[in-house]
C-alpha cells in the first residue's frame, strides 16, 4: 500500500493490520481492524470505510463473515470520490477498486451457494474489469474472475485456493 506524502494515520494503521494478518496473526489484525471500524464510524471517510472493510475481510475464513464487510466496502466505495483517492495516492482511481470488490461478493455468495447473486457479481466485476491496470495486480484480478466464474457454473462451493486471506 502506498502513501501520499502527506501520511494519513488512518491509512497507515490499516496497512500495519494488514501486514499482521498477513504475517499470519490473522485473530490481531482483525482487533486492530475492528477497533479502527469503531473510530472511524459508519459515516466516516469513505476511502478509510473501504479500504478497512476490503482487508477485513479477507481475515474471515467464513463466507458469511467476509460478505458483511464486502458488502460495506462496496457500499463505502460508492460513497469515494477520485479526488479523495488521488490525495492518498496520485495514481488511484475509483473505479479501479469495482472489479476486486465485486470479484470478493461474487466469490462469497457463491461459497454460500447463492449462485444466482454471484454470476451477478462476476457480471459486474467482468464489466469493471477494463479499470484494472496493466501489469500483474490487473492479471490476477482477471485471472480470478474467470476462476470464480468457472467455479460458479461448476457450482462449486469450496475455497478457491488462489483466494487471499484466512484459511480456517
Amino acid at each position: 500500500m502506498t502513501v501520499s506524502a502527506e501520511s494519513d494515520p488512518t491509512m497507515d494503521a490499516i496497512a500495519h493490520a494488514v501486514t499482521t494478518g498477513r504475517a499470519g496473526d490473522a485473530a490481531a489484525a482483525r482487533e486492530h481492524l475492528l477497533d479502527l471500524w469503531s473510530e472511524i464510524g459508519v459515516l466516516g471517510d469513505p476511502l478509510h470505510r473501504c479500504t478497512l472493510a476490503h482487508y477485513l475481510a479477507d481475515l474471515y475464513a467464513d463466507p458469511a463473515q467476509a460478505l458483511t464487510w464486502d458488502i460495506r466496502a462496496l457500499d463505502a466505495a460508492d460513497a469515494v470520490t477520485d479526488q479523495r483517492v488521488q490525495e492518498h495516492h496520485a495514481g488511484l482511481h475509483v473505479a479501479g477498486f469495482y472489479p476486486s470488490l465485486h470479484l470478493n461478493l461474487a466469490d462469497n455468495y457463491r461459497r454460500l451457494g447463492s449462485f444466482d447473486a454471484a454470476a451477478g457479481h462476476v457480471t459486474a466485476a467482468r464489466e469493471h474489469a477494463p479499470n484494472l491496470p496493466d501489469g500483474p495486480y490487473g492479471d490476477t484480478v482477471r485471472a480470478a474472475i474467470d476462476e470464480v466464474a468457472d467455479a460458479i457454473d461448476r457450482r462449486d462451493r469450496t475455497r478457491r485456493v488462489s483466494a487471499p486471506g484466512a484459511t480456517g
